[in-house]
């Protein structure tokens, strides 16, 4: 077995580090077609050309130096426009990665359906390979976790601050710079055609990836928790909702020409859902459209309130959330990371609530201008409001904190500190819901595997001890603290709510 999980991890190392290098391979040349194509307006050609004439046709060994030329062609030909201020004549859209998708060619243009085997078929095997060997180990009750804090990918070691590192620059190129990942783009171009009729974005890679990992991490889920059928069913929840809501709809939607959306998510989670341009796309497509509409604001306003009352925020949170998914397939391994610290819950409380505060102004700026088409309120400007949100929370704080902290802090630095729709849920679990979870303090030996691997920072064994029910906001109803109890102790209801604020409260939470 052993040297089955040694071939497959060095099958997936290699694989990876084919993927790595892709972006820097590949020759590129921007020909008068190619610019002509992606540039259809005449006025816009006549802007351009002079500026970028000198580009055509001029070969490229690498991206950087051929985007770099690019961007700075583009600018000189826009320079004179701000200057004079004309906003009307500034061409905004650069199409920089269409241009460079367009202009690539060399190896990896010649060998896409070859690369695509080797960095995703073929490392998936590679991954699966090294963790599957474990369902052939003598079978043993319970959850294993050994050896979790002597692993450097586990502990905060040098691996785990590299992947780290590599996440966030992931996340900045995605958002910020996708020209410089158009290799990785062109490789799943085939499928974007397939499902949407159009060529891969950059986040069609960002879905497809999404859904990779997570279908490769659930397998490892399966077998670490192959003894408790509630982990199971949720993980398969989770992946369902992800490929099915998250992936494949939507792109299906946009193949037929319809609104597309993600039924699953809800704002203010999906921050956009009341954007201008959002409501003018559902609003102009009839009655699906206002269907899709009045669903959204039906989730909002009814949905949530009735399922965290029978059922907590895990309904959400720990079978349905997409982000929520990728944390506990890809993040669990990291959840023991989580800060159960008294100082760290009161950061929690104060910056996820602050955000859903954030995304309620935001929203109503947005909706003022929608309704009615000032672009200002108060002396400030509604889009400004907009990006800010957009950039801080939907880019910095969901993606390259929110995830690539994984290794430094956890699976679920953005549930615990940003998610807006976390605080929504957890403020209605907190109050209204008859969800919570039970325990039975005299079979409790403080162990402490409980509070070790709740991924929400929740101090489990301080309620345990006590016997109380434990009703923090927080929780997401993972289930994990009582999967790994060994006596039982823990247990996930909904039940009446008599008797609900009984919960233990530690001295020195009630001073805050």
């Amino acid at each position: 077995m052993k040297i089955i999980r040694n071939t497959g991890l060095s099958i997936f190392l290699i694989c990876f580090a084919v993927f790595l290098s892709l972006p820097f391979l590949g020759t590129y040349k921007l020909t008068e077609k190619t610019f002509k194509e992606n540039f259809t307006d005449a006025q816009q050609q006549k802007i351009l050309e002079p500026s970028l004439k000198n580009l055509f046709d001029k070969e490229y060994g690498n991206n950087i130096s051929f985007i770099s030329d690019y961007n700075k062609a583009f600018d000189n030909a826009n320079k004179e426009f701000r200057e004079k201020k004309e906003w009307d004549k500034v061409i905004n859209d650069s199409h920089v990665l269409n241009i460079v998708k367009d202009s690539s060619g060399g190896f990896v243009k010649n060998n896409l359906a070859l690369l695509f085997i080797i960095c995703f078929l073929i490392s998936s095997l590679g991954g699966l390979m090294y963790m599957v060997p474990a369902l052939y180990l003598k079978p043993v009750a319970g959850i294993k976790n050994n050896h979790i804090y002597h692993r450097g990918i586990t502990n905060r070691g040098i691996i785990a601050f590299l992947f780290a590192a590599f996440l966030i620059a992931f996340y900045i190129c995605i958002y910020q710079q996708p020209a410089y990942l158009s290799n990785w783009i062109l490789l799943v171009d085939g499928l974007s055609t397939t499902l949407t009729g159009a060529a891969a974005s950059q986040w069609f890679l960002y879905g497809f990836l999404y859904c990779l990992v997570m279908s490769v991490m659930s397998v490892r889920m399966f077998i670490k928790y192959r003894n408790n059928n509630y982990e199971k069913l949720r993980t398969c929840s989770v992946l369902f909702f992800q490929i099915a809501f998250a992936f494949m709809i939507p792109n299906i939607l946009t193949k037929l020409q319809l609104p597309s959306m993600d039924f699953k998510n809800i704002w203010p989670l999906d921050y956009t859902f009341f954007f201008d341009y959002h409501l003018t796309q559902l609003t102009s497509n009839g009655m699906l459209g206002y269907w899709m509409l009045g669903w959204g604001i039906f989730l909002i306003v009814v949905g949530v309130p009735v399922m965290v009352y029978f059922f907590g925020k895990r309904w959400y949170c720990s079978w349905v959330c997409g982000c929520g998914g990728l944390a506990e397939t890809l993040g669990d391994p990291f959840r023991q990371l989580s800060d159960k610290s008294l100082k760290a819950w009161k950061f929690e409380r104060i910056i996820v609530h602050s955000v859903l505060v954030f995304a309620v102004i935001m929203t109503a700026a947005v909706l003022y201008t929608f309704f009615t088409g000032s672009s200002s309120i108060l002396g400030i400007d509604t889009y400004s409001i907009r990006q800010a949100y957009g950039f801080g929370i939907g880019f910095m704080f969901a993606g390259a904190i929110g995830t690539g902290f994984y290794p430094v802090m956890g699976s679920r630095v953005w549930c615990r500190f940003g998610c807006p729709l976390a605080a929504y849920l957890g403020i209605v679990q907190r109050f209204k819901s008859r969800f919570r979870i039970t325990t039975n303090g005299g079979q409790c030996i403080s162990c402490g595997n409980c509070s070790t691997y709740c991924e929400m920072g929740i101090d489990v064994r301080a309620y345990a001890q006590n016997g109380e029910n434990i009703i923090r906001s927080s929780c997401v109803g993972c289930g994990v603290c009582a999967a790994v109890c060994p006596r039982g102790v823990l247990k996930l209801e909904n039940l009446a709510e008599e008797g609900r604020f009984d919960a233990y409260v530690r001295p020195e939470e009630k001073a805050f």
